[in-house]
């Protein structure tokens, strides 16, 4: 009896598998589970099977019979959706296309610029966006008391920590975790406590690059920019440097770009200038070489901290630097 009945339960199956359509599948049905059905006639049968019998062939019966239940419950289901989509589905409406998700014009860029240094044997890093006055400052050459400290004021948090103000905290972080030589940029999110308007807002993006090695000099540095310019923006763009002070860089340059939101006639972006500050840079000061345990009568390099933000502005033709963090629909739909 216990063999009939796994042979049987396995015949069912397997027919029900083979079923095309609703009508087979309840011939089916009512073949082995209606009243006058292969199992019910079996399950009729159990009371004559002997007291020791009884209740072992009894359940395995019953749990056969709820197990064929549900799977012509299954095959039930899959015909009845078959016929609905072949019956209701017409092949000559246009798809719908579903919305999708996009990424944003800043980590677009961030990509490009990204795959432009990768090139150029640069390693991409990222580090903590909450640090800690020594990294931010103090290992950079910015000590407690200098008055740079001031045109970076930030958002301070309980225990002395603060909102990065640059990716430059990275340098000495990297610097002393890998040694030199080193090649390396850090992309990421800075925020600066100041007034908003066109082309300044409290938070923003920048990329800090740094290379360490041997007999590095200016030349490498604007080779590296002009490389890095032309492959983001597809074309030959007009920069100039300015001397300026940072306390990380001796000596130390201002790269600005020709604005390319109104082609250096001026507008809000330039504030009338028609150039935009796009990089600070300059080579490695000894002090952060040496804050980073690196030997500055050995090596030298250079670093710059791009305004990743403001690329975006240049690359896309936006006139207010606020779009960007807006969350505006509308805007970044454009992209």
């Amino acid at each position: 009896m216990k063999d009939k009945l796994k042979e049987l339960k396995d015949q069912i199956v397997k027919e029900v598998d083979g079923a095309k359509n609703s009508k087979l599948l309840a011939e089916l049905k009512t073949k082995y589970l209606g009243r006058k059905g292969e199992l019910t006639v079996i399950l009729k049968g159990l009371k004559d099977l002997s007291a020791e019998e009884k209740p072992q062939l009894g359940k395995l019966a019953n749990d056969i019979k709820r197990e064929l239940s549900v799977v012509f419950g299954k095959a039930e289901k899959v015909l009845k959706g078959q016929t609905k989509t072949s019956l209701d589905f017409d092949h000559s409406l246009p798809g719908i296309k579903k919305p999708a998700g996009y990424l944003h014009p800043s980590t677009t860029v961030q990509y490009e610029i990204e795959d432009a240094f990768a090139k150029m044997g640069f390693t991409v890093y990222d580090g903590p966006q909450l640090e800690s006055d020594y990294y931010n400052f103090t290992a950079l050459n910015i000590p407690e008391d200098h008055p740079a400290r001031d045109a970076q004021d930030t958002f301070w948090l309980e225990g002395g920590n603060l909102l990065r103000t640059h990716t430059s905290n990275l340098q000495v972080r990297m610097l002393a975790k890998h040694g030199a030589p080193f090649r390396g940029i850090f992309p990421g999110r800075v925020c600066r406590y100041e007034a908003t308007d066109a082309s300044h807002d409290h938070t923003f993006y920048q990329l800090e690059g740094l290379m360490i090695d041997k007999d590095v000099n200016i030349g490498n540095l604007i080779a590296t920019m002009k490389a890095l310019l032309s492959t983001v923006f597809q074309t030959e763009v007009d920069v100039r440097l300015r001397p300026g002070f940072f306390p990380f860089v001796e000596p130390g340059f201002e790269l600005d770009i020709k604005c390319l939101v109104c082609g250096g006639d001026g507008c809000s972006v330039c504030k009338q200038s028609g150039w935009v500050e796009l990089m600070p840079c300059g080579m490695v000061h000894p002090h952060v070489l040496e804050a980073a345990g690196v030997d500055p009568n050995e090596y030298s390099g250079f670093a710059f901290g791009l305004g990743l933000t403001r690329i975006v502005m240049m690359k896309y033709r936006i006139d207010d630097i606020r779009l960007l963090q807006s969350g505006d629909l509308r805007f970044l739909r454009q992209f």
